[in-house]
């Protein structure tokens, strides 16, 4: 059970798994963060960890069951000559859930008059945050799965690599959730994402393969586009303030 050990290979195979999971866990978080945003500041972070506790037990679920999980690639019948099996129809239904939920964030984000009218936006209920977190880890713990047996034979790598990227992911979801809630356009960028892999996930679903790298650098650039928009509205900002504090002096003292 522990020969791998000895194994360079196996260390050089952990490294990679876990930078791999790390990077794959970041649509789990976006989408925590998304989610916890609905709930009180008390709860949020209390939501994240238990959010991101049911993923890792989703996955090393997932994991120890692999006959199941490889059983889920068998056909269960035929539409117009496409063999949809198990794993088709929770990736499709997963997609479909993502977007539909990345689509109502969306608009809520966007009616800020009747966020201000009503007293602020609508608060959900622990519970159903939870739920809606568990639903879609079962959704990204498959591809997360399926990846770690296409790269590794030794189930204590998969696991403690799953373990590991897991601790990093909740050791940065609050900060990115804090970044994210704090910058709408951010968000929006965000969700935009989630939109994405949603359609992915769909794609996939139907047995059209969409490289994740993709997705990944178009968001990466994305992102450093809308920062450096950020600091230029930081700058002009920072000038109107100026500009207006010299006005007010001139006045003051003409």
């Amino acid at each position: 059970m522990f020969e791998w050990i000895a194994s360079p290979e196996a260390w050089v195979a952990l490294g990679t798994l876990i930078a791999l999971e790390i990077v794959l866990g970041i649509d789990n978080i976006i989408f925590i963060s998304i989610l916890v945003s609905r709930l009180p500041e008390p709860q949020r972070q209390k939501a994240r960890q238990i959010g991101l506790g049911l993923a890792m037990l989703a996955r090393l679920g997932l994991l120890f069951s692999l006959a199941w999980v490889m059983g889920l690639v068998d056909p269960l019948f035929t539409i117009l000559g496409q063999a949809i099996s198990g794993r088709d129809i929770i990736l499709i239904i997963g997609g479909l859930f993502l977007l539909a939920k990345s689509t109502h964030e969306i608009h809520g984000s966007l009616e800020v008059d009747g966020d201000e009218h009503s007293g602020g936006k609508k608060v959900a209920s622990f519970t159903s945050i939870l739920v809606q977190i568990a639903l879609l880890d079962i959704v990204f713990s498959l591809d997360s799965v399926i990846t770690a047996v296409g790269l590794v034979d030794h189930l204590p790598v998969m696991v403690i690599a799953i373990v590991i990227s897991v601790g990093v992911m909740l050791f940065a979801a609050k900060p990115i959730g804090d970044f994210v809630d704090a910058n709408p356009t951010i968000k929006i960028l965000a969700l935009s994402f989630l939109l994405m892999i949603g359609l992915t996930l769909m794609a996939e679903g139907f047995d059209v393969h969409v490289p994740k790298g993709y997705i990944y650098f178009a968001m990466a650039f994305s992102f450093g586009v809308e920062l450096l928009n950020m600091r230029g509205r930081k700058k002009r900002a920072s000038a109107a303030l100026s500009l207006q504090k010299k006005i007010v002096d001139t006045s003051e003292h003409p």
